[in-house]
């Protein structure tokens, strides 16, 4: 209460003396600290030896070095300009990889909602990019109440995670990432900023950049801070520049003005829009009002936009700092008022239920706050508004992780990419009343991902219940639609689905999709009740999951509404009418013990997911041999058992050819080979295969993956995702084989490929194993001084010339590489770029000698690359350094 009452009545103005105040004392007593620290070491330094220098720690974390993938913010105008965050290990994985609609890309012409997510300071279990541990992480599921949604925090540039540009893009909805100048530190950010012209539209164009490469939609723009008024036209410029050339690179892009500096160089809100901020606005697609304006302030800013009034966003902080209405659980009084004069909502920090942890849980908390939202202002989005449509209404977290109908996974899990189509489920204080209550379930059994709906509580006799899944906006087109969907229901309790269409004559089409059963019974149950009964055409049971308990019913029903509306979707629940005095058979638990129990008004049943599509929309998947798969930064380290080892290393895979595959996520498997004799032979024997999990882009980072001893190899699995919900059949999905660390042909030290080499004092012709090298025949040659091979090529030759003794002693000078014969061997590669062949030279022994390459063909640019060789080594990968690389203009004159 004493928070609360604090929140309404300390300002704005008050908060940021007061942090102002904290971080001057702060910063003062830190450099203190500091000079005393600094004179001790130095002093114990003198005295125990006059030459140590004083160390600093470095930093912990080193974007350019392969770690767990995360999502950061640029912290200075420094990293911004310079494009350094492209060259990040982590920058590929935090590309979005769902674009937004292209009919969705123009704000509707209606009042909106802007959502800005403000939490902690940002970057919690978000950051993780391949997803986190945290079972009960924050997420949104309200995308149907949204237009927009800004990332928020207080750093300079807040990169919105791909997690969240990937969920509300799926959804329609636009997200931007933040710009913001604040405290101190904002009036220096600002000064060189705004040094000139040109610097100010050069962050812009980096800023721009920025949004365009990692796939989000545009900026919020926060200036906190007290400009000089000579500063005005270069800040007006920035925002007229960085508007421009986003729309220009991004069709649909925003660039939002937060109310806070003003067109005279003053920190002073406004809290409406008028002519000290107008200027701003006209430049812009918008404006962020701050969140302290009166009753009559919307109906001015609305007169002062004119056209543009849906451009204005009132904003309203839900934690109620001096908001109009007090925010929280009144909310909706000041949307109601937004409602009346016809401007934008911008609604602050809706993580308030989590943060607060408002009873009696964060789950019926949040829905219920989402309820009077929606009874305030109605639902916003609409979906499906296209095919294929999928849903298994994961929100992306949970204890355990399924894939059709199978437990993969028992781990508690996060990832917002997850997510699929979120249900539009209606929440109120009036509906906890209902008979039968709808919720998501995690800790129940999935179909896909780590939730399902469950609908559970009493139903008497043949009656049923209706709750609402989804709001669509989807015409019909004269192709029949498939409507899949998983069930698991205990006792007689049964489930259906119920689309309700329209048509532009006004006239209304109830269709029940019933689950299957007696047909006479159905129809007679349901012929008062819908305009339509349609039974399934297909019924799939699968094999009960040991492991999850569960045993998922797939049921498919197929129907033509050409020249209807698809308008909403329902869950009903209905129980099978029986005779009276029936029994029912239940089977109990996993006993083969049963039990009678007498027809009860008790019901509980699972919906797993929803499937529409049309009859020519049914996914293929590229075969295997269309992917090429490569791993890269591979580390090997001991395990905290002595018997293990621990894996680190990028894995990437990529098609051939793109064209005409929907494909949205992937699921990373392992499994470890051993060799074992079986009838006399040495086999590779395949272990099961674990979950790692999923990626939303072409590459996967394995950390800490713990490798039992005695494997020899691992496999990795990708498994695509489609659009529809399907995944790939695992004996047509692509893998990539991995030799593990001290078993022939895998140097300990690096880890780096290794290639046949001759054994003992003779020698003999030894064969490529690589797939990538299949085609390749070796023959040997040996003489004192020279070790030639000859490398037949489909059917073509060319032999190896040209001395390379100055080859190695480039390499031995530039790469510091001990040609140590104690340590072992090492070889050559020289790869053709254009002809696409490979050379590889190995010398006979480490002495100074010359080494002959001969060949019928003239040598042109190429990139030679060198890898230690172990003793005894047998095989060859294809996986590449990178690393141990030099490149040359011609062969023939190498230094």
């Amino acid at each position: 209460m004493i928070r609360r009452l604090l929140f309404s009545i300390i300002k704005r103005e008050t908060l940021i003396s007061a942090r102002n105040l904290i971080l001057s004392v702060q910063n003062s007593l830190q450099a203190t600290m500091d000079s005393l620290l600094l004179q001790n070491r130095a002093s114990e330094s003198s005295s125990d030896d006059q030459n140590q220098v004083l160390t600093i720690d470095p930093p912990i974390f080193n974007p350019l070095e392969p770690s767990v993938p995360i999502s950061y913010p640029i912290k200075t105008l420094k990293e911004l300009s310079s494009r350094v965050y492209y060259k990040s290990f982590h920058y590929p994985f935090n590309k979005s990889s769902v674009p937004l609609v292209t009919k969705m890309k123009k704000l509707p012409n209606r009042k909106r909602i802007l959502v800005c997510h403000d939490m902690a300071g940002g970057y919690i279990d978000d950051k993780w990019v391949q997803g986190g541990e945290n079972s009960e992480a924050y997420s949104n599921w309200h995308w149907y109440m949204m237009d927009i949604f800004v990332y928020f925090s207080h750093n300079l540039v807040t990169i919105p995670p791909p997690c969240w540009v990937n969920t509300a893009h799926t959804h329609g909805v636009k997200v931007l990432g933040t710009f913001i100048a604040e405290w101190d530190e904002g009036k220096l950010i600002c000064n060189e900023l705004l040094a000139t012209k040109e610097s100010a539209r050069l962050y812009a164009e980096r800023l721009s950049e920025l949004a365009v490469a990692l796939g989000f939609d545009g900026w919020l723009i926060n200036i906190e801070v007290k400009l000089d008024v000579k500063q005005i036209p270069n800040m007006k410029e920035f925002v007229n520049h960085l508007t421009k050339t986003m729309h220009s690179s991004m069709p649909g892009s925003l660039v939002i003005w937060y109310d806070s500096v003003t067109i005279d160089g003053d920190l002073y809100w406004q809290d409406q829009l008028n002519e000290k901020n107008k200027p701003f606005f006209d430049i812009c697609d918008g404006i962020f009002v701050n969140y302290t304006w009166q009753e009559d302030y919307p109906k001015l800013s609305a007169e002062v936009a004119g056209e543009r009034k849906y451009d204005v966003y009132m904003g309203i902080d839900i934690f109620g700092r001096n908001t109009f209405g007090g925010g929280q659980w009144t909310t909706y009084i000041a949307l109601d008022v937004l409602k009346k004069d016809d401007v934008s909502a911008a609604i602050f920090a809706p993580g308030w239920a989590y943060e607060t942890k408002e009873p009696p849980n964060f789950q019926t908390a949040e829905n219920l706050w989402w309820g009077l939202v929606e009874k305030s202002w109605g639902v916003l989005q609409r979906y499906p508004t296209s095919l294929p449509f999928y849903s298994n209404f994961d929100q992306g977290h949970g204890y355990h992780f399924s894939v059709d109908g199978k437990q993969v996974s028992k781990d508690p899990w996060c990832n917002i990419s997850c997510q699929t189509f979120q249900p539009v489920l209606e929440s109120s204080e009036e509906l906890l009343l209902n008979p039968i209550q709808v919720t998501v379930d995690f800790k129940g059994a999935s179909y896909n991902g780590g939730g399902s709906i469950l609908a559970k509580g009493t139903l008497e006799g043949t009656s049923h219940f209706k709750a609402r899944l989804f709001k669509a906006k989807l015409r019909m087109s004269d192709l029949p639609i498939h409507v899949t969907y998983s069930v698991r229901s205990h006792g007689n309790s049964k489930v259906g689905v119920s689309l309700v269409f329209s048509h532009n004559t006004n006239e209304t089409k109830s269709v029940l999709l019933a689950s299957p059963g007696d047909d006479l019974i159905t129809f007679n149950q349901f012929a008062s009740k819908f305009d339509k009964v349609i039974m399934p055409v297909a019924v799939t049971n699968l094999e009960a999951d040991a492991q999850a308990g569960s045993d998922w019913v797939i049921q498919e029903s197929s129907m033509e509404m050409n020249g209807y509306t698809l308008r909403e979707i329902f869950m009903v629940c209905y129980r099978t009418k029986h005779k009276s005095r029936e029994l029912i058979l239940e089977q109990v638990g996993k006993s083969k013990d049963t039990q009678l129990i007498s027809a009860s008004s008790e019901y509980s049943a699972s919906l797993g997911h929803i499937t529409i599509r049309t009859s020519e929309q049914k996914l293929t998947f590229p075969k295997s041999s269309s992917w090429v798969t490569k791993g890269k930064f591979v580390s090997w380290s001991k395990s905290s058992s002595e018997v293990s080892k621990s894996l680190n290393f990028r894995l990437s895979w990529k098609l051939t050819d793109e064209h005409g595959f929907q494909l949205s996520k992937y699921n990373i498997y392992v499994s470890e080979i051993t060799k074992k004799v079986v009838d006399g032979k040495m086999q590779e024997v395949e272990g099961k295969r674990e979950f790692l999990g999923v990626a939303a882009v072409q590459a996967y980072y394995v950390s800490s993956l713990s490798v039992s001893a005695g494997v020899s190899s691992l496999k990795f699995v990708i498994q695509a995702w489609g659009v529809d919900g399907s995944f790939q059949e695992f004996n047509s999905c692509p893998a990539f084989l991995l030799n593990v660390q001290g078993v022939p042909g895998i140097n300990d030290k690096t880890n780096e490929p290794c290639v046949a080499l001759l054994s003992g004092s003779g020698w003999s012709p030894k064969q490529n194993s690589s797939a990538s090298a299949q085609s390749w025949s070796f023959e040997v040659k040996s003489s004192a001084s020279t070790t030639v091979f000859k490398i037949q090529k489909w059917g073509g030759e060319c032999w190896i010339w040209r001395t390379i003794l100055k080859v190695i002693m480039a390499m031995k000078r530039f790469m510091s590489c001990g040609f140590d014969n104690h340590r072992g061997y090492s070889s050559l590669k020289l790869v053709h770029e254009k002809e696409n062949w490979i050379r590889q030279v190995f010398p006979s022994d480490m002495a100074e000698k010359i080494v002959h390459i001969n060949s019928s063909a003239n040598a042109v640019a190429g990139r030679l690359m060198w890898w230690p060789l172990e003793r005894g080594a047998t095989s060859y990968s294809s996986i590449e350094s990178g690393k141990n690389e030099m490149t040359m203009e011609n062969p023939r004159e190498i230094p």
